[in-house]
């Protein structure tokens, strides 16, 4: 998975390695599931030597936690800078969300076995990296929160929505119909999936306004 930003200095090196590992362990472990890839396969994978995972992480759960940081990292960062690129044309707090969709389902098409992961772990309960994933979870949620809440106050959406779960509907309206497109829906292109989503997001925030 690519960063939206490259390292400078000494640090470009071990980033790219690092790279190298997320890209590797994320394709293993959809694959074939956590417990079933090993450190081993990671860095056969990545064409590095075994030493070289654990000089960057801690353990084979290190890696996957810094992964969940990783990935969701650069969605949510994607998501906000789609909903202030939105704002900077003059859109108003639908066309940010809107912009947003898309933007996630930009995201999700770029990196959908990275987006299985996030949405498996996301009905687990049992692994040491809950509270980080709770944290990443946050992260996006909180980005289509502090919209719809810019909305609200301007009178643009229903006054009467829970702000709270209706980031957490559209965030999963978005993961959800990405997956079957990619998986059951292949021929169908990004704007004919983002346009049926679009209908939904006027239907669901604006109180058929």
């Amino acid at each position: 998975m690519e960063s939206t930003s490259a390292p400078s200095g000494g640090g470009t090196r071990r980033e790219a390695t690092r790279q190298k590992l997320y890209e590797a362990a994320v394709t293993l472990i959809a694959e074939q599931g956590f417990s079933a890839t090993t450190v081993d396969e990671i860095a056969e994978r990545a064409g590095v030597a075994k030493g070289t995972v654990y000089y960057n992480f801690a353990s084979k759960s290190v890696l996957f936690e810094e992964l969940l940081r990783h990935g969701v990292g650069l969605l949510a960062a994607s998501l906000r800078e789609a909903a202030e690129e939105s704002a900077r044309r003059g859109g108003g707090t639908v066309d940010a969300l809107d912009a947003m969709i898309r933007a996630g389902l930009g995201f999700i098409a770029g990196y959908p076995a990275f987006t299985q992961l996030y949405v498996a772990e996301l009905w687990r309960t049992n692994r040491s990296w809950q509270p980080t994933l709770m944290v990443v979870r946050g992260q996006v949620n909180t980005a289509v929160e502090d919209v719809l809440r810019a909305g609200v106050d301007s009178g643009e959406f229903d006054a009467g929505i829970d702000v709270r779960l209706t980031a957490a509907a559209l965030v999963g309206m978005v993961l959800v119909a990405a997956l079957d497109w990619q998986s059951f829906q292949p021929e169908r292109s990004l704007d004919d999936v983002h346009a049926a989503l679009s209908r939904l997001l006027q239907g669901s925030v604006t109180g058929g306004r």
